[in-house]
């Protein structure tokens, strides 16, 4: 499949520039949806609504809620277990990246480039950034990392909103306009840098380690982007993750060392359990690896050119959504369709998340869909 590219945002000195991705899979026709006999239950709980989600919106699951946000500048926290607003808040702007929480704190950032934290819906804060950002800031240890596209990571008080820290890496010749990886593992902050994840003291801001997962490949530099993309995926001390149209790989965060990397083609994050990884391709064909040496497991070819969301693994169950708002539960041992589930027509705009026994999936129109399988 052909990929077309253009620059995005022209960054500092005028080294950098940020790409985004069209696929021709927008113009090959879309497998038509399988009949299917549902293998196992399950039913929307509950709804919601957001205004539209027109950036990569990224939800937070943590604790018993989940934290989402809108275009217009809402952000608001959702009671997994039956959808009731916590707190709600909005920051004034529209909205380019977010969101990122603790549960108490939450960090967005608005299409004039600055990074807002709220405190239980409150505004407390806001910073001007220097270079564009499309990766949901992380909150965690009382500190908001925040990672720019050409791949400079700030850190933040999240009380106050005082600079600690900034890490530069060398800049490439292009960077990605795609949401990064930016995680939290025990006390080490990971980042994407390029085809690299990188541990790093998210007190210093200083390197702990390196890992590559992919080689550039190419005859330009359009054509040797891999950066890392999100979301990052973890099982265990097992950290996965795509690198853009590259390579699928699984690095160890405990030792900062690389345990497999298998060349694949695709655009979006991956999905993890104890057993095995799972990611699309170029053409939306799913497949799973062995997560401890990368062997493939299965491949799936019911949803070609369907546009998938990132997946999510959970339990015996992988949970994708896909362009027109169907999301598809399928066994994780065989790559079969179990069930599928209607939204509201629109596509899925972020991974599916979970919390406890509750999957929530956000569309480009605004709607959120709690499911429970059974």
């Amino acid at each position: 499949m052909s990929l077309k590219y253009f620059a995005a945002a022209a960054l500092m000195l005028g080294s950098l520039a940020g790409c985004s991705v069209f696929s021709s899979s927008t113009a090959t026709k879309p497998a038509e949806l399988e009949q299917i006999t549902p293998a196992i239950a399950g039913r929307v709980v509950w709804t919601a609504r957001l205004d539209t989600v027109k950036f990569p919106l990224a939800v937070t699951s943590v604790g018993e809620q989940f934290v989402v946000a809108g275009s217009d500048g809402t952000v608001q926290a959702l009671q997994a277990s039956d959808g009731r607003a916590l707190w709600s808040g909005n920051v004034g702007q529209k909205l380019a990246a977010g969101v990122g929480s603790d549960g108490r704190y939450a960090a967005v950032v608005t299409t004039g480039n600055e990074v807002v934290a709220l405190d239980a819906g409150q505004v407390v804060w806001r910073k001007t950034l220097p270079t564009p950002v499309v990766a949901a800031p992380l909150v965690a240890g009382e500190r908001v990392f925040v990672l720019t596209v050409d791949r400079q990571v700030h850190a933040y008080d999240v009380k106050n909103g005082d600079k600690i820290w900034i890490l530069r890496r060398p800049g490439e010749p292009l960077t990605l306009a795609q949401p990064g990886i930016i995680a939290a593992f025990k006390d080490t902050l990971i980042v994407g840098q390029g085809t690299r994840m990188a541990g790093v003291d998210p007190l210093r801001g200083t390197i702990r380690w390196e890992a590559s997962v992919a080689s550039p490949r190419g005859t330009n530099e359009v054509e040797r982007l891999a950066d890392l993309v999100g979301p990052l995926a973890r099982s265990g001390e097992s950290l996965c993750a795509r690198a853009f149209q590259s390579a699928v790989g699984c690095v160890n965060a405990e030792r900062g060392s690389l345990i497999w990397s298998r060349n694949v083609g695709g655009t979006l994050g991956v999905g993890v359990d104890a057993s095995r990884v799972v990611a699309g391709d170029a053409s939306d064909r799913l497949s799973a690896w062995n997560i401890s040496n990368g062997d493939v497991l299965w491949t799936a070819e019911q949803f070609l050119n369907r546009r998938l969301s990132a997946p999510l693994i959970l339990g015996a169950t992988v949970i994708v959504g896909d362009f027109e708002g169907q999301v598809h539960f399928i066994s994780a041992a065989t790559g079969k369709t179990q069930l599928r589930l209607s939204t509201d027509g629109s596509a899925v705009a972020a991974a599916p998340v979970v919390s406890g026994n509750t999957i929530l999936v956000a569309t480009r129109n605004g709607g959120l869909f709690a499911m429970r399988p059974e």
